[in-house]
């Protein structure tokens, strides 16, 4: 087994201890690698600190951590959001506004799958460069690696000319659905985003690309008799209902990415009774909007085909797909220079899951995959890298400090979803204002 880390305390003061050659690739390095001990201490904290997403209140101690954090790192937090009785997100800004500045915005969730008491049967335990327990990949990795690239841009006194800005929600497992207006506010007035999520695959591939995500439910109404006395005065809702689950399948196209998956159904209430009643739930990917488009729209074109039923469609489209236009191309080269700086290699891949980069890639230039590198989001075997931890947390840090993405014509890219560069000033202070 393992050895366990006992270090739960993070001495803040040292977090600005700086290093002694200047700024640049070396000198970040060197900090982040000299606080690898207080990367896992705080990771430990983070991930005792146990948060469901379902358990909204219980997001309340590893906010109080994040918050402590960022305020010794310099900046304003507050609460944003979020129903009464939850817990809400934290956004943090510097607390002097220079509004001729372009700001940059850094996205993690502090919730996880996990229920409390997990770390009876998944403890934190650190093995020579693994680390494991429930949340550590996703995202809470993710979270420590942000917080000290912004704590080594301290202790190296590296200014960057696009302001930092960061929101941690805490409801993204389930779909974002207090956090979604706050993020599209802070996305729409951000040069760039970078998202903490963890990376793919275990070489660490950044995220440029994304299929979008849909959910809907079927219902069929259709009317209930005695299947033995009388069952042609009813009309089956199961009936239908393998009709409709047919003709979902076959929206399927492996080949250009769309997938749709009935993955739970329901109906009728006793064997000798014709189903009045039926139910299928959805879930779709796709590649390209025009592919959202095409499914969403045979989706909800489903007509009933058998006698006395009728069709009742609920759901869409939730999450637009990741789709990397000419600014979000300028913004990889970006993390490729600032990786060849640190002797990284770096790739790009596009992933299947979904995350708030979706929604944020609308508004701004946006990379994904920034956290973690490891494997088992959501499985019993989650785990990350710790040295990839202070690599990974150095490629943002030299990211942040990247001059403002040049126009489209100093860098001419292939065409694609442009993002318009309009957004300069640093936000409100309350993004939900």
């Amino acid at each position: 087994g393992g050895q366990r880390s006992q270090a739960c305390f993070i001495d803040v003061s040292d977090l600005m201890t700086g290093v002694s050659d200047g700024n640049g690739a070396a000198a970040i390095h060197e900090y982040l690698a000299g606080h690898r001990a207080q990367m896992l201490a705080l990771l430990e904290a983070l991930v005792r600190a146990e948060s469901p997403t379902d358990v909204p209140t219980a997001q309340t101690d590893v906010q109080s951590i994040l918050r402590r954090i960022l305020r010794s790192l310099g900046y304003a937090v507050q609460r944003v959001g979020g129903a009464e009785g939850s817990a809400g997100h934290l956004y943090a800004r510097p607390p002097q506004r220079d509004r001729g500045r372009p700001v940059q915005l850094l996205v993690g969730h502090c919730d996880t799958v996990w229920p409390r008491g997990t770390l009876q049967e998944m403890p934190f335990e650190v093995e020579e460069e693994i680390v494991r327990g429930p949340g550590v990949f996703d995202m809470k990795g993710g979270l420590v690696q942000m917080l000290f690239a912004l704590a080594a841009l301290r202790g190296t006194s590296t200014e960057p000319s696009v302001v930092p800005v960061v929101f941690v929600n805490s409801d993204e497992e389930r779909g974002s659905p207090t956090s979604q207006r706050h993020l599209t506010r802070l996305a729409r007035c951000a040069h760039r985003a970078f998202v903490l999520e963890p990376a793919l695959g275990l070489d660490g591939k950044i995220k440029t690309a994304r299929k979008g995500a849909g959910r809907f439910t079927v219902r069929i109404e259709g009317k209930s008799a005695h299947a033995g006395l009388d069952p042609e005065s009813g009309s089956s809702a199961i009936l239908e209902l393998s009709h409709v689950v047919q003709a979902l399948h076959a929206l399927n196209d492996p080949d250009a990415g769309v997938s749709v998956n009935v993955g739970t159904i329901d109906g009728g209430t006793r064997p000798n009774v014709v189903a009045d009643a039926g139910m299928a739930e959805v879930d779709v990917r796709i590649e390209t909007h025009e592919q959202a488009r095409r499914v969403e729209d045979a989706i909800r074109g489903l007509q009933a085909s058998t006698a006395g039923t009728s069709l009742h469609i609920e759901g869409g489209i939730g999450r637009p797909p990741m789709t990397p236009g000419p600014a979000a191309r300028r913004l990889w080269a970006q993390a490729q220079q600032a990786a060849a700086q640190l002797d990284l290699h770096l790739d790009a891949g596009r992933s299947g899951g979904v995350s708030d980069g979706n929604l944020i890639s609308q508004h701004t230039p946006t990379l994904d995959g920034l956290g973690p590198v490891g494997d088992g989001a959501h499985a019993r075997h989650e785990f990350c890298y710790v040295d990839q931890m202070v690599e990974r947390s150095a490629l943002l840090a030299l990211l942040l400090a990247q001059p403002p993405l040049p126009p489209e014509a100093e860098a001419p890219t292939p065409t694609g979803n442009a993002h318009t560069r309009k957004h300069s000033a640093l936000p409100p202070s309350d993004p939900s204002s």
